[in-house]
């Protein structure tokens, strides 16, 4: 497993080749629907409690944590999390219905 990435530098050791295919996986990653509403979620509820800076939205407890314990499934590693634990309320649009 790579290290953590250090400010100007490099998190993995790739190839320009392989580097390339590692980015356009996770930018896919990044920009599934699930991780979009999460996204736009957490960003939304930090523009509503500007006191919370330096805090991440935890969407499986549903509060602001510090980023060291909103990682890890806190202390239990990150099997047992699963994309059904992070459900998130979204507005159903009028071409939904």
């Amino acid at each position: 497993m790579a290290k953590p990435k250090k400010i100007g530098g490099p998190k993995q050791k790739l190839s320009p080749k392989a580097a390339a295919r590692k980015s356009a996986r996770d930018k896919r990653a990044a920009n599934r629907k699930d991780r979009r509403e999460k996204r736009a979620d957490s960003q939304k509820k930090h523009r509503d409690n500007p006191s919370m800076k330096g805090k991440d939205y935890d969407h499986k407890d549903k509060k602001f944590k510090s980023e060291k314990n909103n990682r890890g499934n806190d202390g239990e590693g990150t099997i047992k999390e699963g994309k059904r634990k992070y459900r998130i309320k979204t507005k159903k649009r009028k071409w939904q219905l």
